[in-house]
């Protein structure tokens, strides 16, 4: 079958697919297979796709649009499994944002329930030049492959209690501060579901390189794949010449998406250069920071998020956890001053300088901005 896709998700980005495509009717039930498929039902909230270069367009009923299929554990969206068998005419679900298809079990009511997406076929590429037969399209092929070397980075890891705890706004707030003062900075996303929106963000504010788990051939991870994923990721950053990695896991230090997987490996700990920790509450940043250092001996540098959004929460954290607390949106400049100055007292430096004063980078704009 040939095709015209309306809109390619973001999550099919490595194969750098046109719209004009030919399906197969037989379809490999797994992770990050490329399928494409008919939306049956119109949404008012929920309701739009990120494509390959991080824009979000709004998707109508009768849409074709492509994705690749895998799995979802997201407590404020939908939760979804990858099903053992994938046939053309079945009906599945658009999980996310970024593309995962897959089939909807629960669904947060604040999304709504899942657009339906009446599968056609899977994706054939041709890599062969002028060959005619054609291979199953798996977003594995064009990714990132693990080389074996033991990465260098120096890492501020960003890992909070769950989504929505403000990780992003702390990253790139981080990002900002150091790409002004002279370093050279990459951001990535280790742990999620495939969305680009939180490392173009980084792009956005200074980082020179950004990079996430499905630019290693992951679509969402999990606790078999986050630590490998992390390495591969610090592995191919060693050789771009950075000053510093900031690194945020998507979801919360307790879930389902593999952040227990990367904290409790004691090579990617040995990478750290700082720790941030972001909450939703006074609770969860207290029983954060303790989970953090009783469970993994990581001690926390700083608290931001939600729990910090007002002298309230500020005083609450400092004194229940003696930890700095600053917020990300109210004093980003302070923050990121705060981790300048966690950097120092490590001997953490940067090579950009000018007779010795900290020279000032242009932030690098997205692609598409």
């Amino acid at each position: 079958m040939r095709i015209n896709a309306d809109k390619i998700a973001s999550v099919t980005r490595n194969l750098k697919l046109d719209r004009a495509l030919t399906l197969s009717a037989e379809i490999c039930a797994e992770h990050g297979a490329v399928v494409a498929g008919r939306i049956v039902n119109d949404k008012s909230a929920y309701n739009t796709l990120e494509d390959v270069h991080g824009r979000m367009t709004v998707v109508h009923s009768d849409d074709i649009i492509v994705g690749a299929l895998g799995h979802r554990n997201a407590l404020h969206g939908y939760e979804g499994v990858l099903p053992q068998r994938v046939t053309s005419g079945q009906i599945l679900h658009l999980l996310n944002l970024g593309g995962v298809i897959g089939e909807c079990v629960s669904h947060n009511p604040d999304v709504g329930p899942p657009f339906e997406f009446e599968v056609l076929g899977q994706v054939l590429v041709y890599p062969q030049f002028q060959s005619r037969q054609g291979e199953p399209a798996n977003i594995r092929m064009g990714a990132l492959k693990s080389n074996g070397k033991t990465s260098d980075c120096k890492v501020i890891y960003v890992a909070g209690t769950c989504m929505n705890a403000g990780k992003t706004a702390a990253a790139c707030a981080i990002v900002r501060r150091l790409a002004q003062a002279g370093y050279r900075v990459g951001g990535v996303k280790l742990t999620g579901v495939a969305l680009m929106r939180d490392t173009l963000s980084m792009r956005d504010y200074g980082a020179e390189v950004t990079l996430d788990f499905t630019d290693a051939g992951i679509v969402c991870t999990g606790p078999e794949t986050a630590a490998q994923v992390a390495r591969t990721i610090f592995a191919e950053l060693s050789a771009r010449s950075l000053d510093v990695v900031v690194a945020e896991t998507g979801d919360g230090v307790m879930g389902d998406y593999g952040v227990q997987a990367i904290l409790a490996d004691a090579e990617l700990r040995a990478l750290t250069a700082a720790f941030v920790f972001c909450a939703n509450d006074p609770v969860g940043v207290a029983g954060g920071v303790e989970h953090l250092q009783n469970d993994y001996g990581i001690g926390v540098d700083v608290v931001t998020g939600p729990c910090t959004d007002n002298n309230v929460g500020v005083r609450f954290v400092e004194r229940a956890t003696g930890k700095p607390a600053i917020n990300a949106r109210t004093h980003a400049k302070a923050l990121g001053e705060h981790v300048l100055e966690v950097l120092a007292q490590r001997g953490i430096g940067h090579a950009a300088t000018t007779e010795g004063l900290p020279l000032l980078l242009t932030p690098h704009p997205s692609p598409g901005t």
